[in-house]
């Protein structure tokens, strides 16, 4: 038997007990481990995935994470937002950080990347002038993958197997990488046109016949053309 293989008897049996109170368990429990950081949220997710199966575990999970990191973005604009304003002025929304496109862009990238932390970047959010509904929407569009790729690895554990378990990481890999692909062209881009400027200003020599026709010009004492 696997580390992740779970006896479905018991799932079942746990199923049965909870009832409609159980998909409320995991939607809380999971709101609970975004706002407390130290509660890791992966084992919830993949108990949702075994009892409730890939797409049922997904909403669940979906759900639950979006629900705490809402909660975890209102603590941080209600308590942090007024004192980082004061501290810094008018440099709280200098550049990107006063931009909702990219503030929406990097919240969605980050949900899509698990080495960014989830719970971190809800309570950073909260600190920024992001809007609200923009952070609801870039959250629930970037943890959705993540969501059903966990509730995947609990529902195959519970079938005694994961052998698609790979093919699905690596669904959630290719939907990161399109991600990393337009931040760095969007980088090239904007190194290339930092250069050309440059060279635009650079002065230009006039040609000899420009130059001959300027200089026979002054000496008649006529206005150059």
């Amino acid at each position: 038997m696997g580390v992740l293989d779970i006896d479905r008897a018991m799932v079942d049996a746990w199923v049965t007990g909870a009832g409609a109170w159980g998909p409320l368990a995991v939607i809380g429990l999971m709101a609970i481990a975004v706002v407390a950081s130290p509660i890791p949220s992966a084992p919830i997710a993949l108990a949702a995935g075994a009892a409730y199966g890939h797409y049922a575990g997904a909403v669940y999970v979906a759900l639950g994470a979006e629900a705490g990191a809402l909660i975890a973005f209102l603590v941080a604009r209600g308590v942090g937002r007024g004192p980082v304003e004061r501290w810094l002025g008018d440099k709280a929304d200098y550049g990107l950080l006063g931009s909702q496109n990219a503030l929406t862009l990097v919240v969605f990238a980050s949900r899509l990347l698990p080495f960014v932390s989830f719970d971190g970047m809800s309570y950073a959010a909260g600190l920024s002038r992001l809007q609200l509904w923009r952070f609801a929407l870039a959250t629930m569009a970037g943890i959705l993958p993540a969501s059903f790729v966990l509730a995947h690895f609990g529902s195959v554990a519970v079938d005694g197997g994961l052998g698609m378990t790979w093919i699905v990481a690596g669904l959630g890999l290719a939907t990161a990488l399109p991600i990393l692909m337009l931040a760095l062209r969007r980088s090239h881009r904007k190194g290339k046109s930092n250069r050309d400027p440059e060279r635009q200003t650079e002065p230009t020599e006039p040609c000899p016949r420009q130059r001959a026709a300027h200089e026979g010009a002054q000496g008649n004492g006529r206005p150059t053309p």
